[in-house]
């Protein structure tokens, strides 16, 4: 095997309503639908991109799947709520453009298009169950600069307004704070307490 035997067929991606995620991805994002599933009680829905035929992203509720257990199905609710658990990056000729696109339809902003350092232009969503969209746009050096575009360096990025994360629920009591007291060079110890 070498690494150009290996070509990415489909990702999983958690969602809680597969009715809602299917609206979400097919008609805000223009996806088609490759495959709706019963799996025996499990259903299981992939999309894809028209550009890319040969790529889906299969959408399920963490539920769905019966081999999954209880206190998992309940890590990954929490995961969702705190939109940690999913993440996509899409590549695109106009990071405005599609900022436009997203907003008007409602999607949950994360973060406006910004110029990253790494010479890329870049904005971020919500869909309807936490997870994070990313739309990166290469810049050119000839390219003019975009409608929405304000600097182009480190300090811009590190400026940028992100927008909140929804609010999330607790998922267990925070722990006191842990005391403790260098004297000598290495990790901090602990103080004892009466």
């Amino acid at each position: 095997m070498t690494p150009a035997d290996l070509r990415l067929s489909s990702c999983v991606l958690a969602v809680h309503d597969l009715g809602e995620a299917l609206g979400f991805y097919r008609d805000v994002l223009g996806f088609e639908v490759r495959a709706d599933e019963d799996l025996g009680g499990m259903r299981r829905v992939s999309v894809g991109p028209p550009s890319q035929p040969d790529v889906q992203i299969v959408l399920q509720t963490p539920g769905a799947d019966p081999v999954v257990p209880s206190a998992d199905r309940h890590a990954i609710a929490d995961l969702m709520a705190k939109s940690l658990l999913g993440c996509l990056v899409f590549v695109t000729d106009d990071c405005d453009a599609v900022f436009e696109h997203m907003e008007a339809a409602g999607a949950e902003v994360m973060q406006e298009p910004i110029n990253r350092p790494d010479d890329v232009r870049d904005c971020a969503f919500l869909d309807p169950s936490g997870n994070m969209l990313r739309f990166t746009q290469p810049r050119r050096a000839h390219a003019a600069p975009g409608p929405r575009e304000r600097g182009c360096g480190e300090d811009d990025y590190h400026r940028a307004e992100h927008r909140p994360a929804r609010p999330t629920r607790p998922t267990a009591p925070p722990e006191p704070p842990a005391t403790s007291v260098r004297t000598t060079p290495g990790p901090p110890r602990r103080e004892r307490t009466k």
